[in-house]
């Protein structure tokens, strides 16, 4: 702040600067489709292992209890005497599925626990929501400070991220699904059996997946884990790189909340001498032995990473897990070089406008037109501010937007000068003509300038990307013009006839 202007001006001027968009500054346009339909899926597994645990404690027995693919839940149970109980306890907490009878077994029951449409529908909702707000945090933490990102329609979001230098980067920190989870590996059954399709039942076969930097080569590592899962990663405070102090490798130290550092300490506690196998979006990372119970709430995860693999996890274990995966429906990438020549040609298209404009004006008009000009330098600045202080973006529709500010605001002088023009001539004085030029065009103005602020605003509410850029500076401007050519204007003209006396108009 130099030293002549007032402190108090920090705090009323803006401090951020005018953000450029994707076709000025460059950068990588983006649609994803999130795969809602996997949220439901988990959902639903998740409702299998809570009515497992309820029947268990309700001590009702049963022969099947399974997901059915994203409608809801087959279940047979083993003896009829339970179905009373079975119902009641699903009616009373389970009021998101529909009960449906599918016919007796000999000695039991089996039903369709079918998930209300109405609940389906709301957890895609929740689950697109969720993550758009898990992708901007993770390009928050990226450090893209312009980033556009929007939810479509059809579980769809449109990414636009400004000036970022390396795009598949970029895209593979989104496409991230970052679902930690931490399990048991089963020591007493045999790997090679599993591998054979014999797999015990509560067991699965995850691979540890190693792909040699130098050489290219990938190697395999099957582990056999329990599938029930111990911790997750919704319990991370934090996750930073840390470098080996041995061999100087990445890898990533984690933090616990207060809730899984006691559920961590008591995993390892019960588990000395076992193997913990950290799995992080269905890949084994590492499965290191349990040793002694570990307290603190801090673990690490290792793997042969780059620097900047180990970054982008770190980020995306801060940022949270996607609740379902996402794809890439559209992709488009504007170079700097582009962004740039877009920014000369509309700034050489307005300020070549703008010249024209101020020496029309000035030589039709003569002192008159200068105080136009004036105006206009003025209105143009103020919409300047307004971006800046509003966070707004100028994008090239943006600077068109500008261009036709400055065509509203000349003819609205016009109008005004115009009138005193016919004052004049019908005798009047200078100051009376500059009262009634004043009072009879104001209506004029405020009419075409409030007419053309509605459609403005429709466009800014419906339409998106390029639309919504054009109208945010035409909103902009259509105030910074009502601000200057009647308020402003009119106090300059006061000021020279009232104040100094000015006795003839150059209009």
């Amino acid at each position: 702040m130099p030293g002549g202007m007032p402190q108090w001006w920090s705090g009323v001027l803006p401090q951020d600067k005018i953000h450029l968009g994707l076709d000025l500054q460059g950068g990588i346009h983006l649609i994803l489709e999130v795969e809602a339909e996997k949220a439901v899926e988990n959902d639903l597994e998740r409702a299998v292992d809570d009515i497992k645990d309820e029947l268990r404690k309700e001590k009702i027995r049963y022969l099947d209890l399974k997901r059915e693919g994203i409608t809801g839940i087959n279940v047979t149970l083993m003896r009829e005497e339970d179905k009373g109980t079975f119902k009641d306890m699903i009616s009373a907490r389970y009021r998101e599925y529909d009960i449906k009878d599918g016919g007796s077994v000999e000695n039991g029951a089996r039903y369709t626990l079918l998930l209300k449409q109405e609940a389906r529908d709301e957890a895609m909702k929740l689950a697109t929501e969720q993550a758009r707000e898990t992708i901007e945090n993770r390009i928050d933490e990226y450090g893209v400070a312009e980033a556009d990102i929007r939810l479509l329609q059809n579980h769809r979001i449109q990414i636009q991220l400004p000036g970022v230098s390396d795009p598949d980067r970029a895209k593979d920190l989104m496409k991230k699904v970052a679902e930690l989870e931490f399990k048991l590996v089963d020591t007493e059954n045999s790997i090679d059996e599993a591998l054979k399709g014999n797999v015990p039942p509560g067991r699965e076969v995850v691979y540890e997946v190693d792909r040699d930097r130098i050489s290219g080569n990938v190697t395999r590592t099957p582990y056999l884990l329990k599938k029930r899962v111990e911790l997750t990663g919704k319990y991370i405070t934090d996750a930073r790189v840390t470098l080996d102090p041995q061999d100087g490798s990445p890898y990533v130290s984690l933090s616990f909340n207060n809730q899984g550092a006691r559920i961590f300490e008591r995993i390892t506690g019960e588990n000395v001498n076992k193997q913990l196998a950290i799995v992080l979006d269905g890949n084994v990372y590492s499965a290191p032995n349990i040793d002694e119970k570990i307290s603190g709430g801090n673990a690490v995860i290792r793997g042969r990473f780059s620097m900047d693999d180990a970054r982008d996890l770190a980020i995306a274990l801060r940022a949270g897990s996607l609740p379902a995966p996402v794809k890439f429906l559209e992709e488009r990438t504007v170079g700097p070089s582009l962004g740039q020549d877009s920014i000369n040609k509309g700034f050489l298209s307005m300020i070549v406008g703008a010249i024209a404009v101020v020496i029309f004006m000035a030589i039709y008009y003569g002192v008159s037109g200068l105080i136009a000009d004036l105006s206009l330098l003025i209105m143009f600045v103020l919409i300047m501010a307004g971006l800046a202080a509003f966070k707004g973006t100028l994008t090239l529709p943006g600077i068109a937007g500008i261009i036709l500010t400055i065509g509203m605001a000349v003819d609205a002088n016009v109008l005004i000068f115009e009138r005193i023009r016919e004052e004049l001539k019908l005798g009047k004085t200078p100051r009376t003509a500059i009262d009634a030029g004043f009072s009879k065009a104001i209506v004029t103005i405020l009419d075409a300038n409030i007419t053309t602020l509605i459609v403005a605003i429709v466009l800014f509410q419906f339409g998106t990307g390029p639309v919504k850029g054009f109208a945010v500076t035409l909103t902009i401007g259509i105030v910074a013009t009502m601000i200057t050519q009647v308020f402003i204007t009119r106090f300059i003209f006061d000021y020279l006839y009232t104040k100094l006396n000015w006795k003839r108009i150059s209009v």
